[in-house]
């Protein structure tokens, strides 16, 4: 199983340089779902991490996920809410 698969985060020490021996350290990130979806409904979850913004649905917790940086994300949200996307 790839870390991918499994869901793990890898981050290396900013101390670490390329040439040294270092430890990397993994976690899971925590997905959130949107206070917008309900249970039974078409939603999508995201995560934080890394300065990243990850969006997957909520139905396929395994399946493709896509990655944004804060900045993009930001400005796709303010742009869905002030209806500039239809």
């Amino acid at each position: 199983m790839t870390s991918e698969q499994s869901g793990l985060v890898w981050r290396k020490s900013r101390r670490s340089s390329y040439q040294e021996n270092c430890v990397e350290v993994a976690f899971v990130p925590t997905w959130r779902k949107s206070s917008y979806s309900s249970t039974k409904e078409n939603c999508v979850e995201v995560t934080l991490a890394r300065g990243e913004v990850t969006v997957r649905d909520s139905k396929n917790p395994s399946g493709a996920a896509l990655t944004f940086s804060q900045n993009s994300f930001g400005a796709f949200v303010s742009s869905v809410r002030s209806g500039h996307l239809g």
